[in-house]
């Protein structure tokens, strides 16, 4: 049942994870492994967190954390089960250097460093045409 990668079906990939439009921050699962996934999103004009030109912090700190969230739903779509819901428990040093505009692609790399009962502590990167953007640390938390 595994999908080739990427998966740059939208609709599929917002049915990895719990958000629903128009809060979904990710439109493609570029690459996947047991500890890292790579995620995409380009910058609409109908994004809730696109104004005045530039996608906004928070829309990028969202899309940080569902980057997160698709890897837990890919695990779990991979296993033939439903993906969990599941919360941002902390972020710690958050950096943003630059916002994206229109049109861009940000990719996002998460890499796993700790996963325990339901938590998920990770190391986030996202890059624009290979140029660091935003970078931070989050933990994310299962709903029981």
């Amino acid at each position: 049942m595994e999908k080739i990668l990427p998966i740059l079906d939208k609709d599929f990939v917002g049915s990895l994870i719990p958000q629903k439009f128009p809060f979904v921050m990710v439109d493609k699962l570029l690459s996947f492994s047991e500890n890292e996934v790579v995620a995409g999103l380009t910058v609409a004009e109908d994004n809730i967190f696109f104004n005045a030109g530039t996608f906004q912090e928070s829309g990028l700190i969202e899309h940080m954390a569902q980057s997160v969230a698709l890897f837990t739903g890919y695990q779990f779509y991979l296993k033939n089960e439903p993906a969990p819901t599941g919360y941002i428990g902390s972020i710690k040093s958050i950096t943003i250097a630059e916002l994206p505009v229109l049109g861009e692609k940000i990719e996002t790399t998460v890499n796993v460093l700790q996963e325990f009962m339901g938590v998920t502590l990770v190391n986030i990167v996202s890059k624009v045409n290979d140029k660091e953007i935003a970078r931070g640390q989050m933990k994310t938390v299962l709903a029981s």
